[in-house]
């Protein structure tokens, strides 16, 4: 599934009206907020919760998504692992899943996080168009991705590049993307508006797709 939807969502992010104490707290987590300090649903507010469907998505289960997106908030705010190297995996899990979601989410925090658009597009080509720390990045998140674990040689070369805490949270980084997006592709949420569009299937060093 590439997430351009032709179909109804099977779970619609939550309505203005449906916002409620504690679906505030739980999109306050990630933005390290109390609840009553959210902005308001429908107020127009940068932060307004109507601008981000995925959290809308969420916090539909309010308890959880409080849980969730503290761990995730972290990740992506307060994590170790720099953000280029961190975007490019989240945008190796969207091409691999064929997450339309994600790869348009993310294209957009990986641009505006400093990624050029060339490194971006070349995801698409495979990883022969990368080297140093960025290629060993990119093959660990493809062998977590088909093998379900890095081996002990790759696990290795990451504490080698990156060190142990930046390496643990690469692999967090890959299990949170590939199920989230699972969770957003089966509930079928359209990518935003104007997102960049999924490329074609990644190839390998053969030419072939994966």
């Amino acid at each position: 599934m590439t997430g351009t939807q032709s179909t109804p969502p099977l779970l619609a992010p939550l309505t203005a009206d449906e916002w409620g104490d504690d679906e505030y707290a739980a999109f306050g987590a990630l933005l390290g907020l109390p609840g009553e300090k959210v902005p308001r649903a429908g107020s127009g507010h940068p932060a307004d919760p109507l601008g981000f469907d995925i959290i809308g998505l969420l916090a539909r289960h309010p308890k959880m998504a409080r849980r969730f997106l503290t761990f995730n908030g972290w990740l992506l705010q307060r994590g170790e692992l720099p953000l280029r190297l961190r975007e490019l995996a989240v945008l190796r899990v969207a091409l691999t899943r064929r997450s339309a979601f994600f790869w348009g989410e993310h294209s957009r925090v990986a641009t505006e996080g400093g990624v050029p658009e060339n490194d971006i597009a070349r995801l698409a080509e495979g990883n022969d168009g990368f080297d140093g720390t960025d290629r060993v990045v990119l093959e660990a998140t493809d062998e977590l991705l088909s093998d379900g674990r890095a081996g002990e040689a790759t696990w290795q070369r990451l504490t080698d590049e990156l060190g142990t805490h930046q390496a643990m949270e690469l692999i967090f980084v890959v299990g949170t993307y590939a199920m989230l997006a699972m969770a957003i592709d089966t509930w079928r949420l359209a990518p935003p508006a104007g997102s960049a569009h999924l490329p074609e299937e990644p190839t390998n060093s053969s030419g072939q797709k994966k």
